[in-house]
């Protein structure tokens, strides 16, 4: 398989902050800002390996920024990093100031989704190549947070997790 950058597997989603998406405060609800993003990274994972793809973790959210009622939202989900079957998309959530334009980040994610065929089954995905700066340290991240993740749910020996050795020693 040809294995491909990141930027190929970009995907952003721009939209309003309605009246019915927000809570109380008139904050976007943290779950339609989750579903708005598992959209966003299903598409990109879908156009990196061109096949079914689903949902494997959302394993890390980060809500640093409220998103007011009337902000243009803009959703972009990158893959950072593939592996056998799974693919580590990196989403970053911004917000446009109503008057002067200018994006702020509000929000970021990383979730992790498999290729699938037709039966459920996984299957094999292209490699990630990285081009720039950024997409190289999210790549070269995503084995520790994939070797950490292993660890933590017990499929990994913490001495096998050499990615994560090399932080310590």
């Amino acid at each position: 398989m040809t294995p491909k950058h990141p930027s190929e597997s970009l995907t952003i989603l721009t939209d309003l902050v309605l009246p019915s998406e927000t809570n109380p405060l008139n904050n976007l609800f943290g779950g339609e800002l989750l579903a708005r993003m598992d959209r966003a990274a299903s598409i990109a994972a879908r156009r990196h390996s061109r096949r079914i793809v689903v949902t494997a973790s959302v394993n890390h959210v980060a809500f640093n920024k409220a998103i007011p009622l009337g902000s243009v939202v803009t959703v972009e989900a990158k893959v950072s990093r593939a592996f056998t079957s799974s693919m580590e998309i990196f989403i970053d959530v911004w917000i446009e100031d109503r008057e002067s334009g200018s994006r702020a980040k509000a929000n970021e994610a990383i979730y992790t989704f498999v290729a699938v065929n037709e039966t459920g089954n996984p299957v094999p995905v292209p490699a990630i190549e990285p081009e720039t700066e950024l997409e190289k340290s999210r790549f070269d991240a995503a084995l520790r947070r994939k070797q950490l993740s292993l660890v933590l749910a017990g499929k990994m020996n913490p001495h096998d997790a050499t990615e994560l050795k090399a932080l310590f020693v």
